[in-house]
């Protein structure tokens, strides 16, 4: 057999990206067990599983030598149990089996999402892209912790990808939204567009959708109240409510807006917190909506995530795998420089640079070290402020929801495209 006989063009080309991704992955996990990863968050959902199935109060749990407590929802408690039933060194190897498969699809789900309405995504675009976000500070993070991060925002990408009246788009966002209750901002955002919609178009695809996320939060709630009657009334009373439970404001690993406050300001209680925050989801709201109506989906669902990741109390740095469809919008949208500096602000580690530790140096960083751990808000809010500018130029996707009234060529052939 000659090399002109192999079909190098038909299976060169996906061959060569399998095998760079592949080669990625594999020096992922070695890099990963030279640093001996401790994959303390799977020790807490192990422990959270086992205090369920021993019948002992989930909230009391305290777990590795850091005494991490739970601060999920009970859902969450509820499907950590399988964890419980066998050793920690094959959990290990299944959950980051399961993490880095999770990754091909959520950037799968992404590429989906940012050229929809243009062509399909390569599978070799998945997965060069997955070859190199693989090494992003957040997934490297949620790796090494054995977060479930990956996995929430992969179900909420699932969503927003379906085609309009998919029977069962917004069952991922709902259930999410009970295992972490942040994923619930983006049924804020589909039912604010289901009913700016509703005007024009009656009941339409987003405020189902939005329904059908509420729904599925509802039911997984009530389940877990069920079973878990005690652990669900000390959660929504009181867990819920203790914004320092899961760590102190001011640690570098906290990118939201508490936390850069709370650095900016040398405080572990930033007063002004609040008033940001409601002001921050306001106007991230109003940018994800307003880029819904226009057909932008892409923009709403990063601009959503981009909002829910400032207003939560806590968004540890492994929280921001969202930035992997954040640089492929920019990339798209953008054009490459905003998502060459994007990526760069992800990959760089940075805000490991600044002093961190039990001794609470946080409290006491100059300005320019202050600014060096916000880099990821400051990443956040350069998306809203692209998804808010690109209002008045063309839209690529004119995909967006249209009720049964909806009426116009352009709405039916987008309809068509999916």
């Amino acid at each position: 057999m000659t090399v002109s006989a192999f079909p190098y063009k038909a299976v060169g080309p996906a061959v060569v990206a399998a095998s760079a991704c592949l080669v990625s992955f594999v020096g992922f996990l070695a890099a990963q067990d030279a640093a001996q990863v401790s994959m303390a968050d799977l020790t807490v959902y192990r422990a959270e599983g086992r205090a369920v199935l021993d019948g002992r109060d989930l909230y009391a749990v305290r777990a590795t030598a850091a005494g991490l407590p739970a601060t999920y929802p009970p859902f969450a408690a509820l499907l950590f149990t399988p964890l419980a039933l066998s050793g920690a060194a094959g959990w290990r190897v299944v959950v980051t089996a399961g993490n880095l498969l999770l990754l091909v699809a959520f950037v799968r789900l992404s590429l989906r999402l940012v050229l929809r309405g243009t062509t399909p995504p390569p599978k070799e675009a998945t997965l060069w892209v997955s070859a190199l976000a693989v090494w992003c500070e957040p997934v490297w993070t949620t790796l090494r912790y054995g977060q479930v991060n990956l996995l929430l925002a992969t179900a909420v990408l699932w969503d927003l990808s379906r085609r309009d009246g998919h029977r069962w788009a917004g069952t991922g966002i709902g259930l999410a939204a009970a295992v972490k209750l942040t994923p619930a901002l983006f049924a804020v955002l589909l039912f604010l567009a289901g009913v700016v919609r509703a005007r024009e178009a009656g009941w339409n695809p987003w405020l189902r959708q939005a329904a059908t996320a509420a729904a599925a939060f509802t039911a997984a709630t009530l389940a877990a109240a069920v079973v878990l009657p005690r652990d669900s009334v000390r959660f929504w009373t009181e867990v819920v409510l203790d914004a320092d439970r899961a760590g102190r404001a001011e640690d570098t690993a906290n990118q939201s807006l508490r936390g850069i406050l709370a650095r900016l300001l040398h405080t572990g209680d930033p007063a002004w917190w609040p008033a940001a925050a409601a002001v921050t989801a306001a106007a991230g709201l109003v940018v994800a909506v307003a880029a819904a109506l226009r057909g932008e989906r892409a923009g709403a669902a990063v601009a959503c995530a981009a909002t829910a990741l400032l207003v939560s109390p806590v968004s540890w740095s492994h929280h921001w795998v969202w930035c992997v469809p954040m640089v492929l919008f920019l990339a798209v949208r953008a054009g490459p420089r905003p998502a060459v500096l994007a990526g760069l602000v992800f990959c760089s580690y940075a805000l490991w640079w600044v002093p961190h530790g039990p001794a609470r140096p946080e409290l006491a960083l100059d300005g320019a070290r202050t600014a060096l751990s916000a880099l990821y808000p400051l990443a956040a809010l350069a998306v809203l402020g692209h998804v808010g500018s690109a209002g008045s130029r063309p839209c690529p996707d004119h995909a967006g929801p249209r009720g049964p009234r909806a009426a116009g060529a352009r709405g039916r052939q987008a309809v068509a495209k999916e």
